[in-house]
């Protein structure tokens, strides 16, 4: 993509209370494959970012008010936007994020059914009648509730899903009538941004939505003003939790880090776990929270699992992610690739061997694969967020579980196995958001309770949940002076 492509995202203006403002500095966006200038971001003040959470609060006296079917045609309205500019977002995905086309596309396919979802949950999110006659004291009284936005939200979101994990923050506030005001990544804002135009021109009206790429310091209003109801935070864990210690009486959810783990039973369909598995781990070359890190596989399917899973391995395309067959295309930055690389040096310095060594050019890394590992390293213990996976042995079941669960994070994990109680086992003892059977960990679908335990965040997204979370309930009794044995 060139500047020309999207005259309209390189303009150098924010989107504050419904108006373009011109910002008075920005930073150049750069194709991470290629280097080329995609567009430039515009950098917000902390004046600018006063205003647009002023716009927010604002506009939240009207739309906490607005009935269910206004606020689902809006998110309609989204829907077709989206719809209609497609193909354009998928390629500007591609060109400010790195992301393959393939899996460009895929998301902006995801983010039209995130807003499709809000679209329908926005009429079926209702409250409830307590039953006060349940106790004799209740006789006479009925209650019901409502539920209602509790405030502007504030949204912060990373680079490697730039639209669908904003739709995951914007598409639940506009369905409970919700203001956001976001701060998109530094490295991808460009498609926030258009995202923003979709929105406006579908109807929103000034206040709803403000979009404001800034700097940190600029960015810490978000956490640190009270005007703002809920935090909604998307990153790295070292950020995340800092960042709910800062935000004092506000909610917080946390959509944080992981290193997800497969465990490959003896009784696993290899072929097919072997090349799903490459893809879970390596597509976009390990930029997802739930990519495929660390692999365990029984003792008496190690060796004929890793032949298959190596060949798979071998058999991605890497490279350029304008070619629609690329699945392992750059890593977002040079300090990204120069991190990953350090890493596993460092882990093969104290006896990690290399099943698959990989190479660089600039910054695209290929596959890499380590065994000979211990729970200490970091391409084990933290989350590498690129193309690595470490591979262990198991003998038991619960040697597996117990290994998946050494670590500090907690977001998905999968098992492949026929048997119904080691499904069950598993379910129930690995210490996760979501267990994944005979899939990889990175199987998700927006409708999903989706989130994670210990270091891996806090609270869920998915549509209706993080709906739930940007409400409350509203208590109302009624002394009606008989019982109705309702």
């Amino acid at each position: 993509m060139t500047p020309t492509d999207a005259p309209d995202l390189i303009d150098n203006r924010l989107l504050i209370d419904g108006e373009w403002v011109a910002a008075a500095h920005s930073a150049p966006v750069r194709n991470p494959y290629n280097g080329d200038v995609v567009g430039r971001a515009p950098q917000a003040t902390a004046a600018e970012m006063d205003r647009a959470i002023a716009a927010a609060r604002r506009c939240f006296t009207d739309s906490r008010r607005w009935p269910r079917h206004r606020r689902a045609a809006l998110l309609s309205a989204i829907v077709e936007g989206l719809r209609r500019s497609r193909d354009e977002l998928a390629r500007l995905i591609m060109a400010e994020a790195g992301k393959p086309i393939q899996y460009a596309a895929a998301e902006v396919d995801r983010a039209i059914s995130t807003f499709t979802l809000a679209s329908e949950e926005t009429k079926r999110l209702a409250g409830e009648l307590p039953p006060l006659d349940a106790s004799p004291a209740g006789d006479g009284y009925l209650a019901m509730t409502a539920r209602l936005p509790v405030g502007p939200i504030a949204a912060i979101s990373p680079f490697n899903f730039p639209i669908n994990l904003v739709a995951h923050k914007v598409a639940p506030a506009l369905a409970v009538g919700a203001p956001v005001v976001l701060k998109p990544p530094p490295q991808a804002p460009l498609t926030s941004l258009r995202l923003g135009r979709i929105i406006q021109d579908a109807g929103a009206p000034p206040g709803l939505i403000n979009i404001l790429p800034c700097p940190v310091d600029v960015a810490a209003q978000l956490v640190t003003d009270d005007r703002l109801a809920l935090l909604s935070f998307t990153g790295s864990a070292r950020v995340g939790w800092a960042l709910k210690s800062q935000a004092g009486k506000k909610r917080v959810v946390l959509e944080l880090g992981g290193n997800a783990a497969a465990i490959v039973q003896d009784d696993a369909d290899l072929e097919f776990a072997a090349a799903r598995l490459a893809v879970g781990a390596f597509a976009y070359a390990g930029q997802i929270c739930i990519s495929t890190q660390r692999l365990y596989l029984h003792d008496h399917i190690y060796d004929r699992f890793l032949e298959r899973f190596l060949a798979a391995t071998k058999q991605l395309p890497v490279g350029d992610p304008a070619d629609p067959k690329t699945v392992v295309g750059p890593m977002i930055d040079q300090a990204a690739a120069d991190r990953v690389e350090s890493w596993v040096k460092e882990a093969v310095s104290h006896g990690a061997a290399t099943l698959l060594a990989g190479s660089r050019r600039e910054n695209v890394l290929s596959p890499i694969v380590l065994t000979n590992v211990d729970a200490r390293m970091k391409v084990v213990c933290e989350e590498v967020f690129g193309p690595v996976v470490v591979v262990s042995r198991y003998h038991t079941f619960q040697e597996a579980v117990d290994q998946v669960n050494a670590s500090p994070y907690g977001l998905q994990a999968s098992v492949f196995t026929r048997r119904v109680d080691d499904v069950f086992r598993a379910w129930g003892g690995l210490d996760v958001g979501g267990v994944i059977v005979n899939d990889y960990p990175m199987f998700r679908l927006d409708q999903m309770p989706y989130g994670g335990a210990k270091e891996s965040g806090l609270g869920r997204e998915g549509v209706r949940y993080a709906m739930e979370s940007m409400t409350e309930p509203r208590l109302l009794v009624v002394r009606v002076g008989e019982s109705l044995g309702l």
